[in-house]
Parts: C-alpha cells; sequence; structure tokens
C-alpha cells in the first residue's frame, strides 16, 4: 500500500536517508497481514477530487486494519498527549468492534479529510475528542464488526442473521465453528460500508465506562515511547538557536564567528529570523557553539509582524487594563441589571486579576525536517493539528500542502503548548535549516528558548459588581473582563463581539441571579499569546467564584449554603455541590483546629467548563505565611464517562497545574523580556506540595462533557476563598506567593 505517513522511515535500528514509500502498517500489509485498510488519499488531482467526497469518520478502512492475529491498529484522528485519547479510542471502538481494547495499536492519522471531526477541521483540545467522536466512532467500530459478519458468512457458507461474535472473532453457535476476524479482514475489507448498523446498549457495555488500563503504561515507564526529541534520520545535523532576547530585534554582526566555526563539531551558522542557529554533530555542540555565538541585534523594520516594545513590562501593562474604563462591549445580558441596581439594598465591588502564565512543559519544543528528492518536506513534530501544521508548513515552505508530510509523535506535555503560534514554534527554522545544508536537521529549543518563546496565557482583570436584597441575597451582578483572548487573537477578531475565550467561567453562571451583564474591553497585547489548560476558565472562574464568597460574606451568608440556596432551581449542579461536600466529609468553612495543632479552613468553587460540571473543595493552612493545601475534594459530573481510572487520573493532573499556577506560577516582563529563563525563576509545584486529591464521578446522564480541562478552574477559587479566612482578607490577585500572609493565623 502506498500511504503518506512514511513512519517507519524513523528508526534507530534502520535510518535512511531518502523517503520510503512505505508505512508501518503498509511494510506490515507486504509481508502477510490481512489488513481492513486501504491507502489514504494522496496528492494527485485525483485523490483531491476523491477527498472532496469523503465524509469525515465513515470511512472504516482509513482507521483500520485487522492484522493475521486478530490485533487491531487504529488510526486515531486525536493525539496522545497524556490525557489518554487513545486508551479512549480503543475502547469505544472496541466496544463495536468487539476487540478488547488491549488488542489496539493505536497511532496517530496522518492529515487528512477521514480525520476532520470537529466541526469539519482537526484539533486534539478543548476537551473536545471524546465528546465529539463518541458516536461516530462507536458506528465505526459497528461498521467494520458488520463488515466481518458478512465475510465470515459468505466463507462459513450460512447466513449472517446466525453469526454473533465474540472478542476477535466471529461464531456460529449453531455448529460451533468460530472463525478469527484475523483470517477474513481481506474478504472484509472488500465489502462496502453498511449505511446503517446497530450500537450496542450501554447496559451491555464491557469497556465503556469501565476503568481499562492505558494503553501507553508500559511503553512509557519502559521508555519505548519515542517523541519527537528521540527520533533520528541518517545524516541529519543537529541544530540550536539563539533568539534575540526581545521579539522583533534581528541579528546583525557575529564578533566570534571564526572562534564558533573551530569548534568541535560545528557545521555551519545561520540567520534565521529572530535568531541564529548552528548546525553541528551533536545537539549538545551546537547549543554550545550558539551559545558562544556573540551577536549584535538591530531592530527590525517597523512593519515586522509583531514587535515587543524596548519599554514593556508587566507591571505597566497590568495597571493599563486595570485604569481601562467602561463596561464594554456586552457578551451577556439577562434581566436589566442597571436598573436593579437602584433597588438594591447593599453594592459590593471589587476588582481582581491574574498575570501572564507560561506553559512549562516538560518536553522542550523540537522539530525534525527532511526535504525528499521528490520535492516533497517531511516533518516530525509535535502538534495538536496536522491539518493546521501542514497548512502552515506548506506556506513556510512555499510548496503545495499535499508536499508537505505531517508525522505526529505523541505529546510530552499538552497544556495547549502544540498549537500553531507565531514566532513559538521550531518547525519553521527547522524547515529552513534543512533546505540551507540539502540534510534532515532535527532542532530542538532549550529551555531557556523556550522560556523566551513560549506563548502565554493572557494576562487579565476583570471588575465586579453586586447588588443585594435586604436579606443579602443577589438580585444583580455586573462583570467586565479587561484583557485580549487567544481565541480572537488566533482565529480574528470582531470589534463589535467579545472574544468568548475572555469571559466564559464568567458568563453562563447558574447561579439564579434575576439581573446580570457580562462584558469585555479588548485591549491590545503586545506579547505572544496562547491557549492554556482550561483557557479562560483558568482565571475567570477564580474571578467569579471568588467575589461569590465575597458577596456571601457582605450579605452574612455562608459561601456553601448561599451556593446552595441559588442552585436550587438546577439540581444538577445542586446535586453536585452537595456530592463534593459528602465526599468531603461534609461542610465546614473554619477556621477550625486540625489534628496536628494547625489552623484550617476550607473554601469551595463551582465550575462549568467544556461541557462539564465540577465542584471543589480545598482544605488549606498558613505555615511561616506559606499557603500549604492539605486536601482537594473535587465532584466532576461529565455526563457520561468512557473511563473513570482516565478521568481520576486528569483530575488530579488538573488539580496539580490548577494549584501550581495559583500558588507560584507568574511570567514578568521587564524591559521587553521575560524576567525567568528557566525553572530557577519560573517555579512550579513541587512533589511535596502536592495535597491529597479525591475524586467522585457523577454520571447524570446529561450530554458527554470535556475530561482533560475541567478538574483545573475550581482549584484556585477553592483555595484563594480558604486562605481568606485565615488570613482575615479578601484574595483578589494571583498567584499567592505574592501576597504577604505573615502574622496570619495558621
Amino acid at each position: 500500500m502506498n500511504a503518506i505517513t512514511p513512519t517507519s522511515a524513523i528508526s534507530a535500528e534502520r535510518p535512511e536517508a531518502t523517503p520510503l514509500n512505505l508505512s508501518r502498517r503498509g511494510f506490515a500489509g507486504g509481508v502477510g497481514a490481512l489488513v481492513l485498510g486501504i491507502s489514504l488519499p494522496g496528492g494527485s488531482a485525483r485523490a483531491q477530487s476523491a477527498a472532496a467526497a469523503i465524509v469525515p469518520g465513515t470511512r472504516v478502512r482509513a482507521f483500520l486494519e485487522i492484522r493475521p492475529d486478530s490485533s487491531v491498529l487504529f488510526r486515531s484522528p486525536f493525539i496522545e498527549g497524556g490525557q489518554g485519547i487513545f486508551t479512549a479510542m480503543a475502547q469505544i471502538v472496541g466496544e463495536e468492534l468487539d476487540v478488547e481494547p488491549s488488542k489496539f495499536i493505536v497511532e496517530g492519522a496522518p492529515p487528512g479529510r477521514d480525520y476532520l471531526l470537529i466541526g469539519g477541521g482537526r484539533f486534539t483540545g478543548g476537551s473536545m475528542s471524546v465528546r465529539r467522536s463518541y458516536e461516530t466512532m462507536r458506528k465505526l467500530g459497528a461498521s467494520a464488526r458488520q463488515m466481518l459478519l458478512q465475510a465470515a458468512a459468505t466463507r462459513l457458507g450460512v447466513p449472517v442473521s446466525s453469526l454473533s461474535t465474540q472478542p476477535g472473532r466471529v461464531v456460529h453457535a449453531a455448529s460451533g465453528r468460530a472463525v478469527a476476524y484475523g483470517e477474513i479482514a481481506e474478504a472484509a475489507a472488500g465489502l462496502p460500508v453498511p449505511a446503517n448498523v446497530s450500537l450496542r446498549r450501554p447496559a451491555d457495555f464491557r469497556w465503556i465506562g469501565k476503568p481499562v488500563p492505558r494503553l501507553d503504561v508500559r511503553d512509557k515507564s519502559t521508555g519505548k515511547i519515542r517523541y519527537a526529541i528521540d527520533l533520528k534520520l541518517e545524516g541529519m545535523l543537529h541544530a540550536a538557536v539563539q533568539h534575540a532576547e526581545r521579539l522583533g530585534l534581528e541579528p546583525g554582526a557575529f564578533a566570534n564567528e571564526a572562534e564558533v566555526r573551530a569548534m568541535p563539531g560545528v557545521h555551519s551558522i545561520h540567520r534565521l529570523p529572530g535568531a541564529v542557529a548552528v548546525l553541528a554533530t551533536s545537539w549538545w555542540r551546537a547549543r554550545r557553539a550558539v551559545e558562544t555565538l556573540q551577536v549584535t541585534w538591530t531592530e527590525s523594520s517597523p512593519d515586522s509582524v509583531r514587535v515587543m516594545p524596548a519599554e514593556f513590562s508587566s507591571e505597566a501593562h497590568m495597571a493599563k487594563l486595570k485604569a481601562m474604563p467602561g463596561q464594554g462591549v456586552a457578551f451577556e445580558t439577562v434581566g436589566d441589571a442597571t436598573h436593579a441596581f437602584d433597588r438594591a439594598r447593599t453594592v459590593v465591588e471589587a476588582t481582581y486579576d491574574a498575570p501572564y502564565l507560561a506553559h512549562a512543559q516538560l518536553e522542550p519544543p523540537s522539530a525534525l525536517a527532511r526535504w525528499n528528492q521528490d520535492g516533497t518536506l517531511e516533518l516530525w513534530l509535535p502538534n495538536q493539528a496536522p491539518e493546521m501544521f501542514q497548512a502552515d508548513a506548506a506556506k513556510v515552505a512555499g510548496i503545495a500542502p499535499e508536499k508537505v508530510i505531517i508525522h505526529s509523535p505523541p505529546l510530552g506535555g499538552f497544556f495547549g503548548r502544540h498549537f500553531l503560534y507565531q514566532t513559538a514554534n521550531p518547525y519553521p527554522q527547522a524547515i529552513a535549516l534543512a533546505k540551507a545544508v540539502g540534510r534532515p536537521v532535527k532542532l530542538i529549543w532549550s529551555r531557556e528558548e523556550e522560556f523566551l518563546r513560549d506563548a502565554l496565557r493572557p494576562m487579565s482583570v476583570a471588575r465586579f459588581r453586586a447588588g443585594l436584597d435586604a436579606d443579602g441575597l443577589p438580585i444583580a451582578l455586573q462583570a467586565v473582563t479587561v484583557t485580549e483572548g487567544p481565541t480572537g487573537r488566533w482565529f480574528g477578531r470582531q470589534p463589535d463581539k467579545v472574544d468568548s475565550s475572555t469571559v466564559e467561567g464568567i458568563a453562563g453562571k447558574v447561579y439564579a441571579i434575576p439581573n446580570r451583564r457580562v462584558g469585555q474591553i479588548h485591549v491590545d497585547d503586545p506579547a505572544i499569546l496562547g491557549f492554556w489548560r482550561s483557557v479562560g476558565h483558568s482565571m475567570n472562574d477564580f474571578f467569579y467564584e471568588t467575589f461569590f464568597d465575597e458577596m456571601a460574606d457582605v450579605g452574612r451568608h455562608d459561601p456553601y449554603e448561599l451556593r446552595l440556596r441559588l442552585l436550587a432551581a438546577s439540581p444538577r449542579h445542586k446535586a453536585l455541590l452537595e456530592a463534593v461536600a459528602d465526599l468531603a466529609g461534609g461542610w465546614r468553612r473554619g477556621p477550625f483546629a486540625a489534628a496536628d495543632g494547625s489552623q484550617r479552613a476550607r473554601g469551595v468553587a463551582m465550575a462549568s467548563p467544556f461541557g462539564s460540571e465540577v465542584a471543589t473543595i480545598a482544605e488549606v493552612s498558613l505555615r511561616d505565611g506559606e499557603v500549604v493545601v492539605h486536601d482537594v475534594w473535587v465532584a466532576i459530573d461529565p455526563g457520561s464517562i468512557v473511563n473513570p481510572a482516565v478521568i481520576e487520573s486528569q483530575v488530579n493532573s488538573a488539580v496539580a497545574l490548577g494549584l501550581s499556577s495559583a500558588l507560584l506560577e507568574e511570567v514578568v516582563y521587564e524591559k521587553g523580556m521575560p524576567r525567568a529563563r528557566n525553572y530557577d525563576g519560573y517555579p512550579i509545584l513541587s512533589p511535596d506540595k502536592m495535597p491529597k486529591v479525591h475524586v467522585r464521578i457523577v454520571e447524570s446522564g446529561a450530554p458527554m462533557g470535556g475530561i482533560g480541562e475541567p478538574g483545573l478552574p475550581g482549584v484556585p477559587p477553592a483555595v484563594a476563598n480558604a486562605v481568606s479566612v485565615l488570613a482575615g482578607k479578601r484574595i483578589r490577585s494571583l498567584p499567592l506567593s505574592r501576597i504577604d500572609l505573615k502574622g496570619s493565623q495558621g
């Protein structure tokens, strides 16, 4: 078979200098595998025309191959980045195909129309993968099973209706005969995909909804998983870069070029947009050389795409955001908040802020590029959207998209880092370097270069105003965020409309406050902005849920009880809030004395991110002015589930990142440059500060929601609300490490 992703072309055991028009799965077919598969669309005009007629997610052959041993290769439309998506896909497809998930080999699918399952596109993010493909993948598995049944009926000479399946085989109960899937895969591959198939009843599920072990655990534990930074090609050179410290500067003269060229292993020195690169026989040699290179940096032309002002500082930008007047463009309007304030007995006002955040993933950015003799460009790079990267790489390279072959290795960390961010990805540099030297080039950014060029979570300010009646209950709420959002930055902003990523977590709250207005004031941000885990929810739920506690305090209500009261008309949310309190052994705000003698308090928060509902309680103490988080309880309602073990691990992961952002993380800019260039200047949560996390999954039967991100947004406000109790003052800014809490209770 001809395939457009020659993944076998990259191997430590069998490196190659020229492209091999044979994939790993194609190689298996060549040695006798009977596959339920066909070649994928290539670059010809005829293939492009055929691809236009493809309905994504319907062609069994583009997704599945069944091998002679009845194991199944599944091409996942979504990228594995630690969130368990490969395992989930095996569970969903295997349930209907009747194959145990452990029999699946899953790999990322190449670019192609078959895999455009997210609104006509493909993007692994936004906790959308499972919930947006669930029914499609079930039908795909059921279609393949029906094709196998038909092939078995022909082989055994019996009606299809007399056959059933057991994991990995078709059974004819009347005669006691059975045939393994691998024996009939070739015949099944020649059959048409059925137009209609029956799906299993949820009551009959064997793997969906069960804690199936992760398929990648063993390989990750034994080091067999190969990330982009592990890959090798014969004849490749290693590249390291030195970026200009301020975005917008360009390389000028080199003071010691001869010295650097004479360093061991150095092949060549190159100027790139905003950077210089050294190619060498090893990455360490390339890094040492490029860091030795003394570069004179010059100002770029005024019409450059994006330039960081030399005087820019995060402190000044925060002050600018806080000084912006007005209520902005309305995103949500319910009732008449303006006139409701006239009836309010008490008005509560507060302003909150959150800093820039880096992704700070452990896997450094990398890209491996090779120009092939047939004019194609082959790229191995971590990414969340193969088709988008293919299209952009084609523009960079000046060739047609079908001439760009994208390989998508597993991601060593997700968090929204592997999106198409301007100046924040190394693959344009790798493309240029590989073309310049006529050899494959593997480029890795050092940790310092990653921190210098990462796309940041936006800085944001939110102003709240609430009107309370004579009973201390909220009758009106106004909120406005002052920021620029990543959605508008990368997908286009309309001046008269609000970027939804700037208000998610504030708009759409289900608390029974009859009069509400939520808006945004857009302020251009000179930084490169990016999507960060849970996106706007990561800060906006902190803003809203801490202000909620302020309203409760002013109105003389317990914040947990007030939430229950305002959720009376929303049984799903009320039940979830009660579930997290039950999980925590009951609600008590504190301060109270713990068994170890410390004074503790609890905070609570609700969040509704990415189609799921979450309630969180955190228990904290203060030790020498430092926040100590002892326990975090999370009740999550994703509607329905695929793998409870993955949900629990993802909630634990989200709690860790949410807590890290609440306590420690902050990107600080001075003179147009980030102050931190490594983890010594950008501390993240250490293992000894990780609390115990308790998870309860509540299946309400609502439409399926996301999993990877929803566990995060409730953590910062729950922690901040608890700290406010102990400190005796409201927490309105993150991270908490910036706040002087010495002398407070604890």
